[in-house]
């Protein structure tokens, strides 16, 4: 090796040193796309012993952050606790939803609809639901319900607009 060389490899070896520590603390932290580690529920300890009002405060802290299944298994202890809480099915289906647990998703979404009827906020959320598994048909129509209920909801507008955005790629 020449002198110039030797150099440059010294140069480097603590930048590629940095580099493979920055990489190695990624796989360590917590989370991917969907929050938790693995993309089922959470097993969390003494979950029987929160009351029903207590464990939605969590679920929803827990969405927020992106723990999809620990916010899953409180918000499905509160719909234990309180079987009639409308919030607590929205919050449980919305968190199968980002798990891509649409089968529990879908059971979620009927007792919300059994609780609630045909709200705004069931026709939107179901219709995110749909466009989360590709069914662009089935979340245009649930988003469309949803605008006719409030033409000037501006989160019905951008799943309107995120829906075409999707439909434009889809078509390329």
């Amino acid at each position: 090796m020449t002198g110039a060389n030797r150099f440059g490899a010294r140069a480097a070896l603590p930048a590629v040193s940095i580099l493979l520590l920055l990489l190695a603390g990624c796989t360590s932290m917590q989370g991917g796309a969907f929050g938790d580690r693995k993309s089922g529920l959470a097993d969390i300890a003494n979950i029987e012993y929160y009351a029903s009002d207590q464990a939605l405060v969590e679920a929803k802290n827990h969405f927020r952050h992106g723990n999809y299944g620990h916010s899953a298994t409180l918000y499905k202890r509160a719909a234990e606790l309180e079987p009639k809480d409308a919030e607590a099915f929205l919050g449980l289906a919305a968190s199968y939803d980002r798990l891509r647990r649409f089968d529990l998703a879908d059971r979620a979404y009927r007792r919300l609809f059994d609780l609630t009827g045909a709200t705004l906020q069931y026709y939107n959320n179901y219709g995110y639901s749909n466009l989360l598994r590709g069914n662009l048909v089935a979340a245009r129509k649930n988003f469309l319900k949803a605008y006719e209920m409030e033409p000037k909801n501006i989160v019905v507008a951008n799943n309107l607009e995120l829906l075409g955005a999707s439909a434009s790629v889809v078509q390329r």
